[in-house]
């Protein structure tokens, strides 16, 4: 690999093992693809294709786009209940569910530190990055894009 290649986040463990690449220049989720029909899924499914018109049980991990539109947005104003682990004092968080470009698909996920509700707006572009939770283990967040 040349110098073009991934950077590999150090150090942090993610939060869940197979669910994103931890390139930190341009990390993705990883999600599988219908060898049948090619819908796509994420998380990862692996049983059998939940598209009513497919029968498919055979899939393929695929990198999904790391980019889509803000289809809607929430905050998280309350610390949830054990076992999530939160800093104290709790400090609210924006919530996103984003649109994937190629995909058409919607994934949640928590937007990076330092930008909450009033900085979003729907239709705006997004993008995944990686970023430590309050227990230091890796996850995949929104960010707005520039």
């Amino acid at each position: 690999m040349g110098p073009e290649s991934a950077a590999p986040v150090p150090a942090a463990l993610p939060v869940l093992d197979g669910w994103f690449t931890l390139d930190a220049r341009a990390p993705h989720l990883l999600g599988s693809r219908c060898k049948s029909c090619g819908t796509f899924y994420f998380p990862k499914l692996t049983t059998f294709c939940r598209n009513p018109a497919c029968a498919g049980e055979s899939f393929e991990e695929v990198p999904l786009s790391r980019s889509g539109r803000l289809w809607s947005y929430t905050n998280a104003c309350y610390q949830p209940p054990e076992p999530y682990v939160a800093a104290q004092p709790y400090r609210p968080f924006a919530i996103a569910a984003v649109e994937l470009k190629k995909e058409r698909m919607i994934v949640l996920g928590p937007v990076v530190r330092g930008v909450g509700v009033e900085a979003l707006h729907v239709g705006m572009d997004m993008e995944l990055a990686l970023e430590p939770l309050d227990d230091g283990r890796l996850s995949w967040k929104w960010k707005p894009a520039r």
